[in-house]
């Protein structure tokens, strides 16, 4: 039980993580950037990706380990949408990731012009990560549940 209390912590924290990484992102992206700040960016990029990983890991280990029973979380829809919700997450966040990668290296002070999809991209993503905890919270209702 107390595995589980600090399972769901850490599943807290590495989202609250994520949140404030894609936050993060989107206050320091412009049209344009000094390469310098561009470096940040990869830097906050990898801590997001970091924590959707443990984010996966930690929700799969609660889903199929500890917990409830994984039937709880397999019978819902609910669960499903937000499983769908957060792989959309990871394949929208692919296009900021790889802009951040191919553009880091270089001139510190060079400018760097951000093609306007890549903000919409990481606003599409905060947009989702506002819909992923309502799931959860329906979840926690048992709205979804036959």
């Amino acid at each position: 039980m107390l595995l589980e209390a600090f399972a769901r912590y850490a599943h807290f924290v590495l989202i609250l993580t994520m949140s404030c990484a894609i936050v993060g992102e989107h206050l320091l992206i412009a049209p344009q950037l000094p390469r310098r700040q561009l470096q940040r960016l990869f830097v906050l990029d990898g801590l997001y990706g970091l924590s959707a990983l443990g984010i996966v890991g930690v929700g799969l280990w609660l889903w199929l380990g500890i917990g409830k029973p994984a039937a709880f979380y397999s019978s819902n829809p609910i669960f499903h949408l937000k499983l769908g919700l957060f792989a959309l997450l990871g394949l929208l966040s692919a296009g900021p990731t790889i802009f951040f990668f191919r553009e880091r290296k270089g001139e510190a002070d060079d400018t760097v012009t951000v093609p306007a999809r890549i903000l919409w991209l990481i606003r599409a993503e905060l947009l989702l990560l506002l819909l992923i905890p309502l799931c959860a919270a329906l979840m926690a209702q048992g709205i979804g549940l036959k």
